[in-house]
């Protein structure tokens, strides 16, 4: 059964979305703090992580920092910060996805189940691009070697462009490529994620995303460009 760990500091909303939860037939786990969630997170090794901002003792957004320094669970934030910096805040930091509160449990349910299809669905490999290897059944990509822990959203956007090269992607390209359920997000939104994967590219050495301005972003054939 997939297995969701759910991490807020208040019991009512946990058993509010354990409830809905339990009836779409997921398995689920409960903490009321950061230091809770990030013990959870390790010992039940859950499927997705629905994880407030603001807890005690460690707020959610240093959960998913520490989380994606091992893992590429998928991650969606809740917050009672409706603010577009806190949304692009929490995307950049790894998150998947954003919910404002008060939020509808279905709605959230749908959103789980989005997120999960993504990741069942095994793509044919993508062909090899140079120094960057990318392993679909396995949700792995490396560059020269050395791992890249991208989220789902990232892995998502790279494997596009890669299958691609030199080919232009507009942002609303890329948004049917992160948000395949149609949802409509800004293009500041898209800017965060490929920013994102950007800077781990380039932590393992690699630049092999050009920006076309007034455009999009390209997957650049010859590594270095």
């Amino acid at each position: 059964m997939t297995k969701i760990l759910v991490a807020d500091d208040d019991p009512h909303i946990r058993s509010v979305i354990l409830f809905a939860l339990a009836r779409a037939g997921f398995a689920a786990v409960e903490a009321a703090d950061g230091p809770a969630a990030l013990a959870a997170a390790g010992r039940e090794a859950p499927d997705l992580v629905v994880l407030d901002v603001a807890m005690p003792g460690m707020e959610g957004t240093e959960v998913c920092r520490r989380l994606r320094q091992t893992s590429a669970v998928p991650i969606i934030f809740l917050s009672a910060r409706d603010e577009e910096v806190d949304r692009i805040l929490g995307l950049e930091l790894g998150g998947d996805d954003y919910m404002v509160k008060p939020f509808s449990p279905r709605e959230l349910v749908a959103r789980i189940r989005a997120r999960l299809r993504r990741q069942e669905v095994v793509p044919p490999p993508a062909p090899a691009q140079g120094p960057l290897a990318l392993d679909a059944e396995r949700f792995e990509a490396s560059w020269r070697g050395a791992a890249l822990p991208l989220t789902v959203t990232e892995f998502a956007l790279l494997r596009a462009m890669a299958a691609q090269p030199g080919r232009v992607f507009t942002r609303e390209m890329l948004m049917q490529v992160a948000y395949p359920d149609h949802r409509i997000v800004s293009d500041r939104t898209i800017d965060s994620h490929v920013r994102h994967l950007r800077a781990k590219l380039a932590a393992a050495g690699g630049a092999p995303i050009g920006t076309v301005h007034g455009l999009g972003y390209r997957f650049l054939a010859e590594e270095g460009c």
